[in-house]
């Protein structure tokens, strides 16, 4: 396959950055998307020029760090797939393909593609735990759980973190994000203890990492990779209501 590949490129955060056209060939359609940006790299370094700076970790679907924009769309065409689990054969051959990094405010572009998804860490600090006792576990049989709750947690528990849904939002919400974290934990009798407090600190942190509105469009569920559904975004809000209340209350 021959390629012409346009790739926002941006030294540092400062840098306003430009878009950089490339030429491809040879390229596999059994390549995934990171291993074509590999040889991209490759023939960058070869011509004495810089390459272009890109996340990557497990190259598995499990990570969430291969966030980038492809043609429009967040993790490109296809869909419920990463970066690293789209292949070259989603393309066709002598196509145009445009790069860039993910666009929002609370996720500023460090290099190239590399954007600075730390304000994930720290909502996930404000509240995204649980308070246990040390020594041995608890017997498993002792902590009865129906299985319609469980799946529904390890649903939630599936999202890897990658931002794609603060990417396809207009607002550049985070509430997939949030929700899918407070459900798995909401869920389970593990999370209970925190569990008033842990939205309300989720939230607040959410809203001063500078994350817009929910526009209540769908799109962050339409491009999880993970298909994280809309569902966990209502038990969000009825989790905050129901902190509130209590809290207000006391």
């Amino acid at each position: 396959m021959n390629l012409t590949l346009k790739v926002w490129r941006q030294k540092n955060k400062k840098d306003s950055g430009r878009i950089a056209t490339y030429q491809l060939t040879g390229i596999s359609p059994d390549m995934s998307f990171l291993e074509m940006f590999d040889v991209l790299n490759e023939q960058l370094i070869n011509e004495g020029q810089e390459p272009v700076a890109f996340d990557h970790d497990c190259r598995e679907g499990i990570c969430g760090m291969c966030s980038m924009y492809i043609n429009g769309r967040p993790h490109g065409p296809k869909g419920a797939v990463t970066t690293c689990q789209l292949h070259m054969r989603s393309f066709n051959d002598g196509d145009t393909i445009v790069v860039e990094p993910w666009r929002a405010k609370a996720f500023p572009v460090i290099k190239d593609l590399v954007v600075d998804r730390s304000a994930f860490d720290r909502i996930q600090s404000a509240g995204g735990y649980i308070s246990v006792n040390t020594g041995n576990a608890q017997d498993a049989n002792s902590i009865p759980i129906p299985k319609d709750r469980a799946d529904e947690a390890f649903e939630a528990a599936a999202c890897i973190g990658c931002g794609a849904c603060v990417a396809a939002c207009k607002n550049a919400s985070a509430m997939l994000f949030v929700s899918a974290k407070v459900s798995q934990l909401s869920l389970l009798p593990q999370g209970q203890p925190e569990r008033k407090l842990r939205v309300e600190r989720m939230v607040a942190q959410m809203d001063e990492e500078g994350f817009g509105s929910c526009t209540n469009t769908g799109a962050c569920a339409a491009e999880c990779p993970k298909e994280i559904p809309l569902e966990h975004i209502a038990r969000l809000n009825r989790e905050y209501l129901g902190a509130k209340l209590t809290s207000e209350r006391v």
